[in-house]
């Protein structure tokens, strides 16, 4: 008689959970450690010597461990990435054709740079511009005179280099900071305001013109958000939509009209603002069949903590586990009030590494920092919110400043690449933090955080093998094997 495959399947109410992957073996693999620390002239450093697993059964409770267990799989990444911002592109404008290479590499070539794979862009005009402006004559509600010239100059021609420079591709996808000002009712572009309801059909227009206009000139577009910081009035480019208002623009308005004009295919992103009122917003939207149709996914920010608050990583996990199906983003982040003398602080690096690996671990796809490139004053910017970003650039001297948030972002998008899959990880320690994923050739990444002031010494211990490590102080490494 054939023998027929156990299968144990568990049921829990209406759950269903089945383990008959073979276990993962870690024979003949090699581990090489990325370290980047504080002090030190590492940065993405590869160990001299790779590890071997030898075997070690049950580790003991004054060990300190990072067990993984890639037969355990989640979400999948789509990539990691930074915003081309106005801003970005007139400074990367200034700078000699040789350090434009050198930017171009360090970015988007996965060998000689971190490898992204993403970008992310404004429709119109934001903060980070010298100026604000449109894409039509004011007052032109039937959008004839729409025209795109003015990112003819800078942004799109850096677009298309980082496309290139990706290998010729780039997952693009575009956000509104506001309205013309006379679609408005406080008639202005800035400073908050609501977008007018006899303007929701010609407002939705205007995103399928926008990505007509750049398709026209060679640039894919993926997706676009709805509304960046809906919830925020600022001194620059806002508009101002209740989970309501948001629901009803996209089931009514901007849902129909992206697949009118033939971008069905396109996706969209709600609420793209930060996690302390992520669920609400997400329930208002998702909980409407005819809304969440249209909706990718959930985009977020992580200024929540303005107030002196912490990071609200259970939000994410809460809208991840209420809505399984529907995809977040982490659309912008960045360290505000920049200062060039803190442009070392170490604070950076740790800062993204904190949220990377907590945003990854609460059911995060796709991660997004927000201007790639700012000058030695963290702007361009047309109302003087500077701030910082992974590369500046001395315009005044020609070179490039690299902040260890490059490193600490490189320690991710560099070797956990499109359709990965994050994998069970967790630590017997709150001394690391640490979170992991597998990649579509089989290959492991392993993320391990050591934010105190002392080395850590740890295994790595998969299915009763192990590999010890030591993180320095103040340190980031990735695990490849």
């Amino acid at each position: 008689m054939k023998k027929i495959p156990l299968l144990i399947l568990l049921v829990s109410g209406s759950v269903a959970f089945a383990q008959t992957k073979k276990p993962f073996t870690t024979d003949g693999k090699k581990v090489t450690v990325y370290t980047t620390a504080k002090d030190t002239d590492l940065k993405i450093t590869p160990a001299a010597n790779t590890l071997g697993f030898s075997e070690m059964k049950q580790p003991l409770e004054t060990q300190t461990s990072v067990f993984v267990d890639p037969t355990h799989t989640f979400q999948s990444v789509m990539g990691f990435g930074g915003a081309i911002t106005d801003a970005s592109a007139e400074v990367f404008a200034k700078l000699p054709k040789d350090k434009q290479q050198q930017f171009l590499d360090a970015y988007y070539d996965v060998n000689k740079g971190i490898g992204y794979t993403i970008a992310r862009t404004t429709i119109h005009s934001c903060d980070f511009a010298s100026e604000s402006y449109t894409y039509i004559k004011e007052g032109d509600k039937e959008l004839k005179s729409f025209s795109i010239d003015h990112d003819k100059k800078y942004r799109i021609p850096l677009i298309k280099k980082a496309i290139d420079a990706a290998g010729g591709k780039l997952t693009l996808y575009a956000s509104p900071w506001s309205p013309p000002a006379f679609m408005k009712t406080n008639n202005d572009m800035l400073k908050g305001g609501k977008l007018k309801p006899e303007f929701y059909q010609s407002w939705a227009n205007y995103y399928t013109k926008f990505i007509a206009a750049y398709e026209k000139e060679g640039i894919p577009v993926w997706g676009i958000t709805i509304q960046n910081e809906p919830m925020a009035t600022q001194k620059w480019e806002s508009c101002i939509y209740t989970g309501e208002e948001e629901r009803d623009f996209l089931k009514n308005f901007l849902g129909p009209a992206m697949h009118k004009a033939g971008y069905a295919d396109k996706k969209i992103i709600g609420w793209d603002h930060n996690r302390d009122m992520l669920f609400q917003r997400a329930a208002s939207i998702l909980n409407d069949p005819e809304a969440a149709k249209y909706l990718w996914g959930i985009g977020y920010h992580w200024y929540e903590t303005w107030n002196g608050g912490e990071q609200m990583f259970n939000n994410l996990k809460l809208v991840h586990e209420t809505f399984p199906q529907t995809n977040l983003i982490f659309t912008e982040g960045c360290k505000e009030q920049f200062n060039l003398a803190k442009i070392g602080d170490w604070k950076l690096g740790e800062l993204y590494g904190n949220n990377l690996i907590n945003d990854f671990n609460s059911g995060t796809t796709a991660w997004t920092d927000w201007n790639i490139l700012l000058d030695e004053t963290g702007g361009p910017n047309h109302v003087k919110n500077l701030c910082f970003a992974p590369i500046h650039a001395d315009t005044k001297k020609g070179e490039l400043i690299f902040t260890n948030e490059y490193y600490y972002i490189g320690h991710f998008s560099k070797f956990v690449r499109p359709g990965a899959k994050r994998i069970a990880c967790s630590t017997s320690r709150s001394a690391i933090d640490a979170t992991a994923f597998i990649n579509t050739d089989g290959k492991v990444a392993v993320v391990v955080m050591n934010k105190g002031e002392e080395k850590v010494n740890y295994f790595l211990w998969i299915n009763g093998k192990a590999v010890e490590v030591e993180a320095l102080p103040r340190s980031i490494q990735t695990l490849v094997f």
